[in-house]
């Protein structure tokens, strides 16, 4: 019997963010229900806007209930959301807008959106460079929803295409809008990028005719390797092929920022690497920061002062401008 290597290094990545998980669950106290205190950020912020005018496709009955909690080790708790029946898209504005935009597709491996530490936080960051933020908290295959394997995709793309639908509310240049994901959120963004086309939901409205291709795309610790649970458990061969992403890499491809610790538990350095090699085979433009330390799950601000990784949002706001 023959072993694809690409399934089983992807058995393999999908393996070790289900521990990854287990072990999140097991920091400190348990989960404890969200209540916003002093220090801690609502959630929804009071911009925020719905995906789907109505029931999002593959809509399970009855749909999921959003249950933020706060998770994490006791020196890092921080806000995470299950249950997203009604995915949406958070907006944090600079003070002084200058036509820039990003979507920030936080990770969580598919069981979970780090919403805090992966989006809420880096949209801070971002914004005081002038970036106009989104923050997509996206539904979660694994909780009833039909299609599942195609349910992230199918809002990563829908975003994009209404945020472009509406940049002038914003004072965005629709070109100028790209992604940045991080661990599962870093697999989902790449498969934005090289799927930004697939016809993965029926189109509703005129913004399913604009483009959902990112001008760009940082991704962070990326598994792109896949992820069993996320394709459930007999996935075809074109659900395989479609989140088997790095092979998909072309020509049509954004260009490429990337941002990975050597160090990293969960998810192996190699998957930048392999990243790096398929982006130069393919003429994509790629650049790369890879640092000695830092573990996983680092987002924008959980790495010490001193700490040569704390610099990527700065790095990555630099390239941006440099590709304007």
């Amino acid at each position: 019997m023959t072993i694809d290597r690409r399934l089983f290094i992807g058995a393999a990545l999908g393996l070790a963010m289900a521990r990854a998980a287990a072990a999140a669950q097991q920091w400190g106290d348990p989960p404890t229900a969200y209540v916003p205190g002093p220090g801690l950020p609502v959630w929804p912020p009071a911009e925020h806007f719905p995906l789907w005018p109505g029931r999002p496709p593959g809509a399970p009955e009855p749909l999921p209930v959003l249950a933020p909690t706060m998770n994490g080790p006791h020196d890092r708790r921080e806000l995470w959301l299950r249950g997203i029946g009604e995915p949406m898209v958070a907006v944090f504005r600079p003070a002084r807008p200058d036509g820039r935009a990003v979507l920030i597709i936080p990770g969580g491996g598919y069981g979970f959106v780090s919403v805090h530490n992966e989006g809420i936080d880096v949209a801070s960051t971002l914004t005081s460079h002038g970036i106009t933020c989104f923050v997509l908290a996206y539904r979660l295959p694994g909780e009833g929803w039909g299609n599942r394997a195609d349910v992230p995709l199918q809002d990563a793309q829908r975003a994009m295409r209404l945020i472009r639908s509406r940049a002038g509310m914003w004072h965005i240049e629709a070109d100028r809008l790209g992604i940045v994901g991080f661990s599962a959120g870093g697999h989902l963004g790449l498969s934005l990028a090289v799927g930004h086309a697939d016809p993965v939901y029926q189109p509703i409205d005129a913004a399913d005719r604009l483009s959902a291709r990112p001008a760009y795309a940082g991704i962070a610790y990326p598994a792109v390797r896949g992820f069993p649970p996320f394709w459930g458990d007999s996935p075809s061969a074109e659900i395989q092929a479609r989140y088997t992403t790095i092979p998909r890499i072309g020509h049509e491809t954004p260009p490429l920022f990337l941002v990975h610790a050597m160090d990293d538990p969960v998810v192996p350095i190699q998957n930048s690497l392999d990243l790096i090699a398929a982006a130069r085979a393919s003429h994509v433009p790629v650049e790369a920061h890879l640092f000695e330390s830092g573990g996983h799950g680092f987002g924008a601000l959980h790495l010490p002062e001193h700490s040569s990784g704390r610099l990527w949002p700065e790095l990555f706001e630099r390239w941006i401008t440099a590709r304007s």
